[in-house]
């Protein structure tokens, strides 16, 4: 059902989709390994990342109505596998070890099969030793094109992520105990699309889209545009009636589409992270004469939105309410304390795969285990596939928590601390102290449901559920 804007002079009605078309057929090859790159310029030392293609934070490109078979050949020292963030794919594809599939041991292969069931811009990335092998690079932006009655006139992912490098470009530990038990531990490196100051021409008085993702294990965004009139298009790969950006919040793993207005050639525009106390620089777009057979001339900004997205709409006066606490762990905080930071034992704490040594955070009191997801706990909520819920979430701690539930996109109802218009996500974004709410559809299979700053959720906060067919 189309959603009427919330601001604004005028309300925009989203247009619904036309009929899904018969699509391609992709067949992709992602090949986890190790590979070089000099992140720290280019006459800077080599680092060794572990990636899915020769270039790190690679683009993969659908279109709506094609399916995708994506086969994952791990030629890491361990295993791993592919986490298809954000997309509503069957519970057998999700790409979590243990829970939904066997993990992909180095040296095997594992094929993902599905058709997205909606357009938007989506991310992979595993889903065990996180910290570590997102830390080194293994993650990949998937864009699934077809949600535009028109098409913008340029269209650029911009994937932001840090890295937690030396000056000799060796990597420094992913996690810390001081991080994890706080915000998290933060990179040495800022860098878009692992460049370092990342910059591109748009053409002038243009229409342009910009794909922004938080794929870091830690920082916060608060993007700004300079030089441009921009809007939000899309939140978490979900289309909203246009609005202005304001204060948005982009926690680890959330991503924003805008659409700003060119300026005249030769000016510049200009996207900034405004959270830091100096506002620090995502990308210099320079405006040049456009290539176009028309050149495009100065006109009214008034952007018309995306289609409708096609999400299953709760029930909200006959939906099942449930409250979920976030929180310290009991007796949490011990994760190698009294050992030295450079003690091997605490480093054999910190390597463990799929979950740290320590439990540090907790939901509803419950903790995920240390060590694999082979020991599976018991699930937070058993719920019916084609009800609606509401979920409570409450953080109780003085830390943010991006809280990601996995095979949904959830309507966000209400947020205490953050004034955004309802919307669409996949990762709800809690601050400190602050109570939100969120409503859909359960979908058949089991689904975790965790904060996405990496270092929490190997350390506790983490959980599962069980949704069992009508």
């Amino acid at each position: 059902m189309p959603a009427p804007a919330t601001g604004g002079s005028q309300a925009v009605t989203l247009p619904p989709p036309p009929p899904r078309p018969t699509g391609r057929r992709h067949e992709w090859t992602l090949r986890a390994a190790a590979r070089p790159a000099r992140l720290l310029g280019p006459d800077g030392p080599e680092s060794q990342l572990w990636t899915y293609a020769e270039a790190p934070l690679p683009v993969l490109r659908a279109s709506r109505g094609d399916s995708i078979l994506a086969r994952l050949d791990n030629a890491l020292p361990e295993h791993t596998a592919i986490h298809w963030h954000g997309v509503r794919v069957p519970n057998a594809m999700d790409g979590v070890p243990w829970v939904t599939q066997p993990p992909v041991l180095p040296g095997e292969s594992f094929t993902y099969a599905f058709t997205p069931p909606d357009p938007g811009t989506f991310f992979l990335h595993p889903h065990c030793n996180e910290t570590g092998q997102v830390g080194r690079g293994m993650a990949a932006v998937l864009v699934v094109e077809g949600d535009e009655p028109e098409p913008s006139h340029a269209d650029l992912v911009l994937a932001c992520k840090d890295w937690r490098l030396d000056a000799a470009g060796q990597w420094l530990p992913f996690l810390t105990p001081q991080g994890a038990g706080r915000a998290g531990t933060f990179g040495t490196l800022r860098t878009v699309n692992a460049q370092r100051a990342y910059a591109a021409t748009i053409p002038a008085h243009g229409d342009i889209r910009l794909r922004l993702l938080n794929l870091d294990s830690t920082r916060l965004i608060m993007p700004l545009v300079r030089g441009a009139e921009a809007v939000v298009l899309a939140v978490d790969g979900v289309a909203v009636p246009p609005f202005p950006l304001g204060a948005w919040r982009l926690g680890p793993a959330m991503r924003l589409d805008l659409l700003l207005r060119a300026p005249a050639a030769g000016a510049v525009v200009e996207v900034l992270d405004q959270f830091p106390r100096e506002p620090f620089p995502l990308a210099r777009l320079e405006a040049v004469a456009s290539p176009l057979a028309s050149p495009l001339a100065p006109r009214p900004f008034a952007p018309r939105g995306l289609y409708a997205p096609e999400i299953p709409r709760p029930d909200l006066h006959r939906a099942e309410r449930l409250s979920f606490r976030f929180t310290a762990a009991l007796g949490g905080g011990s994760m190698g304390a009294g050992l030295p930071p450079g003690d091997p034992f605490a480093a054999l704490l910190l390597d463990a795969l799929c979950a740290a040594g320590g439990s540090l955070w907790a939901i509803n009191a419950s903790v995920w285990p240390a060590g694999e997801h082979a020991r599976l706990p018991p699930p937070l909520a058993e719920l019916v596939a084609g009800r609606s819920y509401v979920f409570q979430l409450e953080n109780l701690t003085p830390h943010p928590h991006p809280i990601h539930l996995h095979g949904h996109s959830v309507r966000v109802l209400s947020q205490s601390r953050q004034e955004n218009p309802p919307h669409w996500a996949d990762t709800v974004l809690l601050l400190p102290r602050e109570k939100a709410e969120i409503a859909f559809v359960a979908a058949p299979g089991n689904w975790m449901f965790h904060c996405h700053v990496l270092e929490h959720l190997e350390t506790g906060m983490m959980g599962w559920f069980r949704v069992r067919p009508r």
